[in-house]
């Protein structure tokens, strides 16, 4: 009976370490390598949509605390990697409370004079290409019309699709002028992205270095936020198929 109860005492000994093992294994591949994020809302539609689930790259950027789970990181600054690049989409934590997962595109570098202009963004004085491509799904803006669908060039050649609303708070702004070591931050929805134009106490505001999680790579599901698990007549449409593996540009 003793041998029977050392036997599975080891038995129960090696489950308890295979499991620290893999405990371990996924988190240094959470904090060092991807991290899976979900898209909540609709700030950076058409590029991502609600329902998006997706990896982040951690490499791309180096390491700060927060790359670690709670951002319990032990150091402070960045370690290894570079900064982010201009119109890469990337996650970070907003400086208000240095938790919150926001996830943008990177338009502003340190220096840089970024406004809004009637709804065309202006870099450094020089409006930033952009020529209509189409028009968004029905009720896309917050006035229930058609967002117009522009696509929009960065002066280092990334090309991406925004949607313009129409009217907004949004579509006219001071100039702000991205102090160093911060970046501005906006969503491909202009007007309904709280982002780096919002500089109230709170809101997003100039982004540091710090604050990067990590570099949006690659969509590896995504479900149809207007379908349901529960009815199984809508399984059918639940999963966007046509995104699974949709690089992020």
């Amino acid at each position: 009976m003793e041998r029977l109860w050392n036997l599975v005492w080891r038995a129960r000994g090696d489950t308890y370490r295979t499991i620290a093992v893999a405990i371990m294994v996924a988190l240094g591949i959470r904090t060092f390598l991807f991290e899976p994020f979900n898209i909540p809302s609709g700030s950076m539609k058409p590029t991502l949509l609600v329902g998006d689930y997706l990896f982040v790259s951690k490499m791309r950027y180096g390491y700060s605390r927060h790359s670690f789970p709670w951002s319990l990181g032990p150091f402070s600054g960045r370690l290894l990697g570079s900064g982010p690049e201009r119109g890469e989409v990337a996650v970070f934590k907003t400086p208000a409370d240095n938790r919150t997962d926001f996830i943008k595109r990177v338009i502003g570098l340190p220096g840089d004079r970024i406004q809004m202009r009637g709804g065309v963004l202006y870099l450094n004085d020089e409006a930033v290409p952009r020529e209509r491509v189409g028009e968004g799904p029905e009720a896309s803006c917050w006035n229930n019309k058609r967002a117009a669908v522009y696509r929009e060039t960065l002066p280092n050649g990334v090309s991406y699709e925004t949607w313009d609303c129409g009217f907004s708070a949004l579509h006219r702004t001071g100039v702000f002028t991205v102090p160093p070591g911060h970046f501005f931050m906006m969503g491909d929805n202009r007007d309904n992205s709280s982002d780096s134009r919002n500089q109230r106490p709170g809101g997003v505001g100039y982004v540091p270095l710090e604050n990067f999680v990590g570099r949006a790579e690659i969509v590896f599901i995504s479900f149809d936020e207007h379908s349901s698990i529960f009815d199984p007549s809508e399984w059918s449409d639940l999963i966007r198929w046509g995104r699974i593996g949709m690089t992020i540009d």
